[in-house]
């Protein structure tokens, strides 16, 4: 059976204060759209439709920018849920299959929940809505069930009678139905309720109306964080934040002080690898078995091999490619290079668009020129090169394998295999002239001095 997702994403998040759509506030380096499609995305779905409102043109961007086969659907008034998935119903005329319907302000629904949800349509469901236990169920809609397990309604807290209120089997607002059956009973769906709102909710009494069978699959609590407001962002940060330094020891890590770790919502970390304090993870990063990543880094986009050591101080930009048993050190910034394996890098350098060849030796203060105002060039560095103190490379420039540079050179010319490149001014020593010259700029000084006395 195919599947499509409709993603709800049209509110403003009015309790965020911001000019950006509340679905695109990230938590762990994504948007929260991103965490509600990549949920879905394990489903296989044959359509992605974002249904979006406030902001409209940066939601679909962000959902493009994911999936660039999502559709987009613009709800203009925002007239309630049931009202907003019917926008996706020009775009799932011609589908046949299920439906499920997402929030784009619900990042950590997990794809093992939805093909729950699945499997309760195929054994015969027609409506499956997805809900939680609460201690204290508050404002949420609560899931009313008969005594053989039937769902027979969602009443809005609002809405609800006072016994509706003793439930505590809470409404996710996740719903999976047939596509046809689903925008059959939207059709049917009013607004005669204390918002004056079209609630999805009512699908599921208009299905026992007709004698279809609708049924609940509950999942833990934290799935169904919704955010609403800055404060609930910085918790979902801190949920994802925990539960990804949990898995990152649990699959064989060591995070000596993991709650000043920040993970991405795609860290790959491999097992026996060791994180020191303050280590911040952004997109796309993937840390082989046995590196180690030290004290106050920073990766993004990069890729560290087995045995590489990285750090502490230093900053990984994207394409930072390095290879086994590398080494980058303090105050140092990669960006779009490779480094071969063996190669150091130990600190105070600057390798930007470039090739660094096997055990090849990068001192203190190098500096590879690669952006000459309009376009970026590239520096190879050969095997076992040995690149002297404060060298400034003008890319575009190849330095062979087991060269030289000598310390403080400005090299702008290839400089061959096996070669010492000195690209420096000739020192000159001047005799006694360090005491005249003190000599004079003391009394230039007590001169002024008196002057400004008077």
């Amino acid at each position: 059976m195919s599947v499509a997702l409709v993603i709800l994403a049209a509110g403003k998040g009015t309790r965020m204060n911001s000019d950006l759509p509340k679905v695109l506030h990230s938590v762990a380096a994504a948007p929260l759209l991103m965490h509600a499609m990549r949920a879905g995305e394990a489903l296989d779905p044959a359509k992605v439709i974002v249904v979006g409102g406030f902001g409209g043109e940066q939601v679909e961007e962000a959902a493009l920018d994911w999936n660039e086969t999502a559709e987009f659907a613009l709800q203009s008034e925002q007239l309630g849920t049931a009202h907003a998935v019917d926008q996706a119903r020009s775009h799932l005329q011609d589908f046949i299959g299920d439906v499920i319907v997402l929030y784009g302000d619900t990042p950590f629904i997990r794809p093992e929940t939805l093909q729950s949800m699945l499997q309760k349509r195929a054994d015969g469901a027609a409506i499956v809505v997805l809900g939680f236990e609460a201690e204290v169920p508050g404002r949420y809609g609560r899931l009313i069930v008969d005594d053989t397990e039937n769902l027979t309604a969602i009443v809005e807290a609002k809405d609800a009678t006072s016994e509706d209120l003793q439930v505590t089997l809470c409404n996710s607002g996740v719903i999976c139905a047939d596509a046809k059956t689903l925008f059959d009973l939207i059709a049917k769906v009013g607004n005669d309720n204390a918002s004056g709102e079209y609630y999805l909710t009512d699908i599921v009494g208009l299905a026992n109306a007709e004698g279809l069978g609708c049924a609940a699959v509950t999942c833990d609590i934290a799935e169904t964080m919704g955010i609403n407001s800055r404060a609930e962002l910085a918790e979902a940060e801190a949920a994802f934040q925990a539960r990804a330094r949990l898995e990152a020891m649990e699959n064989g890590a060591t995070l000596t002080a993991p709650e000043t770790v920040y993970f991405a919502y795609d860290t790959i970390v491999g097992r026996d690898v060791v994180i020191g304090p303050n280590v911040v993870f952004g997109p796309d990063v993937t840390i082989e078995s046995g590196a180690t990543i030290n004290a106050f880094c920073h990766l993004e986009g990069c890729h560290v091999s087995r045995g590489a050591i990285v750090g502490p101080f230093a900053r990984l930009r994207p394409g930072a490619e390095l290879a086994e048993f590398a080494r980058v050190g303090n105050f140092v910034e990669v960006k779009n290079a490779q480094i071969g394996e063996g190669a150091k890098i130990n600190h105070l350098s600057y390798v930007g668009d470039a090739d660094i060849g096997p055990e090849a030796n990068i001192g203190a203060g190098t500096i590879t020129c690669n952006y000459d105002g309009v376009m970026k060039h590239r520096t190879e560095i050969g095997a076992r090169a040995f690149i002297g103190s404060n060298t400034s490379l003008v890319a575009p420039v190849s330095i062979g394998r087991d060269a030289m540079t000598g310390s403080g050179s400005v090299i702008t010319k290839n400089v061959p295999a096996e070669a010492l490149a000195i690209a420096r001014a000739q020192q000159i020593n001047k005799e006694g002239f360090a005491v005249r010259l003190k000599n004079r700029l003391t009394a230039l000084k007590a001169r002024k001095q008196a002057e400004k006395a008077d």
